[in-house]
C-alpha cells in the first residue's frame, strides 16, 4: 500500500471519528428537573400553583441569602478557593476524606458524566421505570443499551430484575427516594447489587431527595471505598434549585473519570458561599423536612378520604392515579392555573405531584376534585395568602390541622 494511499485510510477514520464526536457534543444536552419540566410548561399566569418540578417554594434559608449578598461584591473574581471551605465542612460533617468529593453547579453534571464515563455500546446503563430520565438521555450519547425494570410492589428499586437485566452492565443508576414516587430503596438492597454486580460496573446513588426521608444515606459505602458514586444536591430541602450547587462523593479513581467529561470550571461563588451556610444552619434539615412530611400526610390524608389511589412518599413528591390518560389531566389542571408535573409511559394515568405549601395544596385539591368531577369551567386559581414571617427569616406557611 503506497504510503499517500496508507494516509488518505487514515486521515478518513480519524475524519470519522471526529464527526462522529462533532455529533454527539452536538447533541448532547444536560437534562436537568427543571429541562424536563419545561419541556411541558406553558407562561404561568398571576397567582398559579406551580408544584410540577420539585422545587421547593421555602426558596435558601436567610443563612444562605445573607451569604450570598455578602458575596455578591466580589463576583468580579473566581475565588476558586471558596470551595475548600465548602469541601471541608461537609467532610468534616460526615466523616469524609476531601478528596472524596467533587462540587458541580448542581447534581446533574455528575449524574451525566457518569453516564458517559462508565456506560458504552458495550456497558449498558440499568435504571428503574418509572425513574428519573435524565440518564437515560445520557445514555443515548454514550450508545449504550439501556435497560429499565420495574420497581418492586413496594416501589423500591428490584435489584434482581436490575442485575438480570444487565449481565453486561455499565452503571446502575438508583434514585432513592425515587424521583417520580418518593419511594426509598433500602441500604441493604444497594449493598446486595455491589456485591452481585458485574466487575467494573459502578452504583450510582442519587440522593437528591434523601433529607426528606428517614432511609440511611450510602456514604458508608464510599468510606468503604466501594464501587459507588453518591450525588447530593442543594436544590431540594436546601432550596436552591435556581442557585445550582451540588457534589459528587467516591473513590478520587472514580471521580478522576467524571473528570474527563466535566474538565475543571469555578463555581458561582454565590452558590458556594449559600450552600456552606446552609450546611451550617443547625436545624434547616430537620425543620423543612418536618414541614414538608406535614404538609404531605395532610394531602395524603385528603386524598385517602377522597377515594383516589397515590403512591406512599418520603419525598416532596408523589404519584398519583387519576384513572384516566394523564396528559389529559395536566393539560385540564393547567387550564385552572395548577401546573402539576408530567407523566411516565408505563404509569399512563399517574401524574407526579409536588409537594408545596399548605395552601398550595389546598388549591391543588379544588382543582384536583373539579377536574375529576368532569367540571368543565376554566378559571385562574386564587392568588395565595401572604406568608407568617418566622425568626430565621424564612417565610414558612402556616399548617392547617
Amino acid at each position: 500500500m503506497k504510503n499517500n494511499e496508507m494516509l488518505s485510510r487514515g486521515s478518513r477514520r480519524a475524519f470519522l471519528q471526529l464527526s462522529a464526536a462533532a455529533t454527539a457534543a452536538a447533541a448532547f444536552r444536560i437534562a436537568t428537573e427543571a429541562s424536563l419540566a419545561a419541556e411541558d410548561r406553558n407562561v404561568f399566569h398571576p397567582g398559579a400553583v406551580v408544584i410540577d418540578a420539585n422545587e421547593n417554594p421555602l426558596g435558601p434559608c436567610d443563612a444562605a441569602r445573607k451569604a450570598i449578598v455578602d458575596m455578591a461584591p466580589q463576583g468580579g473574581r473566581y475565588s476558586y478557593w471558596l470551595k475548600e471551605e465548602l469541601v471541608k465542612t461537609f467532610t468534616d460533617m460526615e466523616g469524609l476524606k476531601p478528596e472524596h468529593l467533587r462540587v458541580f453547579p448542581g447534581s446533574s453534571e455528575p449524574l451525566h458524566f457518569s453516564v458517559l464515563a462508565f456506560t458504552s455500546p458495550a456497558r449498558s446503563y440499568v435504571t428503574a421505570d418509572p425513574g428519573y430520565e435524565a440518564g437515560m438521555r445520557a445514555a443515548k450519547i454514550s450508545g449504550a443499551r439501556i435497560a429499565k425494570t420495574p420497581l418492586t410492589k413496594t416501589y423500591s428499586h428490584d435489584i434482581k430484575a436490575m442485575l438480570a437485566a444487565a449481565p453486561d452492565a455499565g452503571l446502575f443508576y438508583v434514585c432513592t427516594p425515587n424521583n417520580p414516587t418518593g419511594t426509598m430503596t433500602p441500604h441493604s438492597s444497594i449493598e446486595q447489587l455491589l456485591a452481585a454486580k458485574p466487575k467494573g460496573s459502578v452504583v450510582l446513588v442519587d440522593e437528591a431527595y434523601i433529607h426528606f426521608s428517614d432511609g440511611v444515606s450510602a456514604l458508608d459505602l464510599v468510606k468503604a471505598d466501594q464501587d459507588v458514586i453518591v450525588l447530593r444536591t442543594f436544590s431540594k430541602i436546601y432550596g436552591m434549585a435556581g442557585i445550582r450547587c451540588g457534589m459528587a462523593i467516591g473513590r478520587p479513581d472514580l471521580l478522576a473519570k467524571l473528570e474527563t467529561f466535566g474538565g475543571w470550571s469555578a463555581m458561582p461563588i454565590t452558590a458556594v458561599a449559600a450552600a456552606t451556610a446552609s450546611l451550617k444552619h443547625e436545624h434547616l434539615v430537620s425543620e423543612r423536612k418536618q414541614l414538608n412530611a406535614s404538609i404531605r400526610q395532610k394531602t395524603f390524608a385528603w386524598l385517602a378520604r377522597q377515594g383516589y389511589s397515590y403512591v406512599p412518599s418520603e419525598s416532596n413528591c408523589f404519584m398519583l392515579d387519576a384513572q384516566r390518560p394523564a396528559k389529559e389531566v395536566i393539560d385540564r389542571m393547567a387550564a385552572r392555573n395548577v401546573y402539576i408535573g408530567r407523566a411516565w409511559p408505563v404509569w399512563p394515568t399517574h401524574v407526579r405531584i409536588t409537594v408545596g405549601t399548605q395552601p398550595e395544596m389546598e388549591a391543588f385539591q379544588e382543582a384536583f376534585q373539579a377536574v375529576m368531577k368532569n367540571s368543565t369551567t376554566t378559571g385562574f386559581a386564587p392568588a395565595l395568602p401572604r406568608r407568617r414571617s418566622y425568626p430565621d427569616g424564612q417565610s414558612w406557611p402556616s399548617v392547617s390541622s
